[in-house]
């Protein structure tokens, strides 16, 4: 809790003007809460630049209600150092509006084809050093340095056009990449082509003459696939069973010098919300998750809460420090707030929890019941989420 809002408090506790507190106090609370660091950024806790991962998510429209809400809850749940955004369906100063607004501090943007693509790249410098060197309406190209250590790799963010004629396009434009760069290299992409008939579910079968030009474009460039976990297709159109159609197109490739830079990397299939593509992460350092006591943070959620200023008046005495209030005050939010908010966040972990198990069945063994489950845990999630913001 900020100073400001310490002194805030501790006046309204002192002269006992409880009445209309919200007023007089909570913008200020609210604001303040709001500015204040993420947990996982907190300057309190372990050093966070050895953790380096990169996200990417097809969001299919980034003038949706909700994307914004998603974007930071991302952020917050898996902190990636670089974020790509595909088929945003924005460029220029629209783009550039709305990612201001995003918790990143840089951005590259490629114009959209038409009224479709549109592909973002984000990132916070704090922990990676990012060099564009070209950009297309399909592809962005950037040197990624990351923080405290030497190591450079070439990242190449990809929305491959889902016409025949402009990816061929991209073919040749990677196929030029591979031969002026002889370092470490990632594509993290959206490739709107399932590469073999293990990554289609429905309808007709894989294309064989645009996935044998795919996978020649990604033998010429040498790359590899590192696996994944999660639920195996990426993509569903979101039909019942008889018209159902799933795929893998969002993936990331390596090449053998970057899979030697980081032995350990492995890709995860996240739970798919808010758009008909997963988000998909590269975590180059797993570690175990080793439980640490969260610092106090003050929520500005509480502010809703009519029995929130109970709480503040409590932890005041009139022979106790500001210190010793404070210390006092912590204890008994943190208390509060779990018996008070812990039931929507322990709900929404449950609902994640649901889609995950589902979705992963659904790629194996679809049936109408799962699809429609399914369905529900996302407009369940939907309202978990609308509350957990208004909060």
């Amino acid at each position: 809790m900020g100073l400001p809002m310490c002194r805030l408090v501790m006046r309204v506790l002192r002269t006992g003007q409880m009445r209309g507190w919200k007023m007089q106090v909570g913008w200020s609370l609210r604001v303040e809460a709001r500015q204040m660091p993420p947990f996982n950024a907190c300057r309190f806790c372990p050093d966070q630049s050895v953790i380096m991962n990169v996200l990417i998510w097809n969001c299919r429209g980034a003038l949706k209600p909700n994307f914004q809400d998603y974007i930071r809850e991302l952020f917050r749940s898996h902190n990636p150092a670089i974020l790509v955004v595909m088929e945003t369906h924005i460029g220029g100063v629209r783009a550039r509006e709305i990612t201001d607004r995003l918790p990143f501090e840089n951005a590259i943007h490629t114009n959209t084809i038409g009224l479709a693509g549109g592909l973002w790249m984000l990132w916070n410098s704090g922990r990676v050093d990012v060099t564009h060197l070209a950009s297309t309406e399909q592809e962005i190209h950037a040197i990624v340095k990351v923080s405290n250590s030497d190591s450079n790799w070439l990242l190449s963010a990809i929305y491959a056009s889902p016409r025949s004629a402009e990816r061929e396009i991209l073919w040749n434009n990677l196929n030029k990449t591979a031969d002026l760069h002889d370092m470490p290299w990632v594509i993290a992409r959206d490739f709107n082509e399932p590469l073999t008939g293990k990554d289609k579910f429905g309808a007709r079968p894989v294309s064989v003459s645009r996935s044998l030009l795919f996978k020649d474009c990604l033998d010429k460039c040498n790359m590899i696939d590192i696996g994944f976990t999660g639920a195996r297709f990426t993509w569903t159109n979101k039909r019942p069973l008889q018209t159902l159609i799933q795929e893998r197109i969002d993936r990331f490739f390596v090449n053998p010098r970057w899979c030697l830079l980081f032995p350990n990397a492995k890709v995860t299939h996240l739970n798919r919300c808010h758009s008909d593509h997963c988000p998909v992460l590269l975590d180059m350092q797993p570690r175990p998750f080793v439980g640490r006591k969260r610092p106090f943070r003050f929520q500005s959620c509480w502010l809703s809460d009519p029995s929130f200023p109970r709480v503040v008046s409590q932890a005041w005495h009139p022979n106790s420090s500001l210190f010793e209030a404070i210390k006092v005050f912590t204890e008994d939010a943190a208390k509060w707030n779990r018996l008070n908010f812990g039931n929507i966040f322990d709900k929404k972990k449950s609902i994640m929890a649901r889609l995950n198990g589902i979705q992963k069945v659904v790629s194996v063994r679809p049936s109408n019941s799962l699809l429609n489950l399914e369905s529900e845990l996302q407009r369940k999630l939907e309202v978990v989420l609308t509350q957990e913001e208004e909060f």
